[in-house]
């Protein structure tokens, strides 16, 4: 069952899917339609989920469970898997690459693979004020707290 992001409580669940490109508007316009629709047919063992989404930056694409109300499962969040990597192939980006690395730079977000944003630590072209986005949280809550925070409050710190 689909409810606004905004009406879900703050400890819900979330999932956090980063690409490795900005999506146009269009895209982002389709997703929304078919990440909505997931949404509103997802279950775990035949009963419907408490859950919504909400989609960042043309970028990100957050799905959110209530999980007081009903748990996600193991399969439940195969499913969400398996519709992430339909979104992958359909769009050609990598949303399920968790050694990525985004981050804001000036008014852009710019997105390097772990390995390089290290680099860019090493050479100073970031810095522990750099604001990144920590996709490790795993709440509503913590979302809302410190998904969006300076490298040196996330678990980024440690390459300064």
């Amino acid at each position: 069952m689909y409810l606004p992001f905004e009406e879900l409580p703050e400890q819900s669940r979330i999932w956090i899917y980063q690409s490795n490109r900005k999506f146009t508007d269009e895209e982002m316009t389709e997703i929304e339609d078919s990440v909505k629709n997931f949404v509103e047919n997802w279950s775990a063992h035949g009963t419907s989920l408490e859950a919504s989404f909400i989609t960042k930056y043309n970028r990100f694409i957050i799905l959110a469970v209530n999980q007081d109300e009903q748990a996600a499962t193991g399969c439940s969040i195969d499913s969400s898997v398996v519709f992430i990597q339909e979104l992958e192939k359909k769009y050609s980006v990598d949303l399920l690459d968790k050694m990525n690395v985004t981050f804001k730079n000036g008014e852009f977000i710019a997105h390097k693979s772990l390995i390089d944003f290290k680099k860019m630590a090493k050479e100073k072209a970031v810095s522990n004020t750099t604001i990144v986005f920590n996709n490790l949280v795993n709440t509503i809550q913590e979302f809302n707290e410190a998904w969006e925070v300076p490298a040196e409050d996330s678990w980024h710190s440690r390459f300064f």
